[in-house]
């Protein structure tokens, strides 16, 4: 592309992008890591001149000019490849700032976007992300229905589920089981039983996917483990016959950024397609759970100078072409050199949320922060609530919010509580039943409660691990 392909004249000065690359990441609301990147705005001023200019830019456009080359990046072929021309066609004709517009209006519902979806590449997403306002992110976001199933379903409109995360900094199994007893009791764990491994090796995989197994069966919970380990431990955790459910991977939206993390597409898909041998599922076959969260490309110098946000975007194309049960943002986990504070983050996790539904991905969010970063628990709570609004698929759940192995501030099973409680949510449909059989949940009108003591079938756990 030419150099300043595209200009804008304020009073007396112009402005020039030098590309489509630059004008994306001039017209991003303001973030650390971008700043850290040499690709940010100088200016408040020029964010908005090219915000402007993108706003005024065709569709078309952002499907014909490749951000990453396509003979250089299989991500890059994998989103033109892959996309679906006649769920297109309804929006070929708009600008992103015609898109925004369409998008808000009322004529678009929840099976006009999913119709739409295949149609939409996350350099779409991206872009209009970009000129909307945080409320029009959650009121479009809102509208997304995306539903997928394994023991639980999860997506259903008025549900939020959430994933237990009963983490141990020596993988103490009484350490870990005594968090996954706490969590089950305040109704957490419908999403997924994801534990972070301290000590990252097949046979303590194995181990630790045996219990949480065990402990599923015993009780016959309806939801799915997951231990978050590399995608190749997994797979060799299957071929030991590990009962494994749900297949765990770390993506970014660049080749190079996956190939960071060690992987590439042809082993995810080999991943997916052991998963799917097992056919451990009862209500459905998604079976890989994906993490994502902006910085990553960044942080591996596999950005090709693109913002971080739209690489982030990129990384929903790799995850929506394996069918996964969950995705989510670990929104604030990177550090402040990525996302600086509080409102950084919130609107961080907003566009993710906002690019993940409208690409068609099962959108959750580990809404989160480092301790060096310019954040704290309130802003959490902003965040919590203003996904649940948008229908976020689901959350983290961890005791007192406190990670104690990965040494971040998260979710609590609490603040899961205080979000379904406030907006009217519920969890998934299999594990709300098995809540209310196993009293820990009562029904109260239309609303839900804890019983005030611990259910008979767990006195026996908590006398144990007294």
């Amino acid at each position: 592309m030419p150099s300043c392909s595209f200009r804008h004249t304020v009073g007396s000065r112009t402005y020039g992008f030098r590309d489509l690359k630059d004008l994306m990441a001039k017209a991003t609301p303001l973030r650390s890591g971008d700043v850290l990147a040499g690709v940010a705005a100088h200016s408040a001023e020029e964010r908005v001149v090219a915000q402007m200019v993108l706003s005024a830019l065709p569709l078309r456009t952002l499907l014909n000019e490749a951000l990453v080359p396509y003979e250089e990046d299989e991500v890059s072929r994998l989103i033109l490849d892959s996309h679906d021309t006649a769920a297109f066609a309804p929006i070929r004709h708009l600008t992103v700032g015609d898109f925004r517009d369409w998008l808000l209006s009322d004529a678009v519902d929840s099976g006009t976007l999913a119709a739409m979806a295949p149609g939409i590449t996350p350099e779409m997403a991206a872009a209009v992300s970009k000129i909307m306002r945080n409320q029009d992110l959650i009121l479009v976001a809102k509208k997304c229905r995306v539903v997928t199933a394994f023991r639980s379903t999860i997506g259903l409109a008025g549900r939020m589920a959430t994933r237990l995360q009963p983490n141990h900094p020596t993988d103490d199994t009484t350490g870990i089981a005594a968090s996954l007893l706490d969590g089950l009791l305040y109704g957490s764990g419908d999403a997924v039983i994801g534990i972070n491994p301290a000590t990252d090796n097949v046979g303590q995989v194995v181990k630790l996917v045996h219990m949480m197994d065990d402990i599923i069966r015993h009780y016959a919970i309806p939801t799915q483990s997951c231990v978050l380990t590399h995608v190749t431990n997994t797979v060799q955790a299957i071929e030991r016959g590990a009962p494994v459910d749900l297949v765990f991977q770390s993506i970014g939206g660049t080749e190079a950024t996956n190939r960071s993390f060690g992987v590439d597409l042809a082993l995810l898909a080999e991943a997916r397609s052991a998963a799917l041998s097992l056919n451990r599922g009862t209500v459905g076959n998604n079976v890989m759970y994906f993490e994502t969260g902006q910085g990553s490309a960044l942080s591996a110098n596999a950005h090709h100078g693109m913002d971080q946000q739209t690489c982030e975007a990129r990384a929903y194309a790799v995850a929506r072409a394996f069918k996964p049960l969950l995705v989510n943002t670990v929104v604030g986990f990177i550090g402040p050199e990525y996302l600086f504070d509080g409102k950084q983050i919130i609107r961080a996790g907003l566009e993710d949320h906002f690019c993940a539904k409208l690409l068609g991905l099962p959108m959750g969010c580990d809404v989160c922060y480092t301790n060096h970063a310019e954040a704290d628990q309130n802003d959490m709570d902003v965040l919590l609530t203003l996904l649940g609004t948008a229908g976020c698929s689901f959350v983290m759940g961890i005791p007192g919010s406190d990670d104690i192995m990965l040494n971040y501030q998260t979710t609590s099973f609490h603040d899961a509580l205080y979000a379904r409680r406030v907006l009217g949510l519920r969890p998934a449909p299999e594990f709300e039943a098995w809540l209310q059989r196993m009293q820990i949940f009562s029904e109260a009108g239309a609303d839900f409660a804890l019983h005030a003591a611990v259910p008979p079938a767990f006195q026996k756990a908590v006398l144990q691990l007294a």
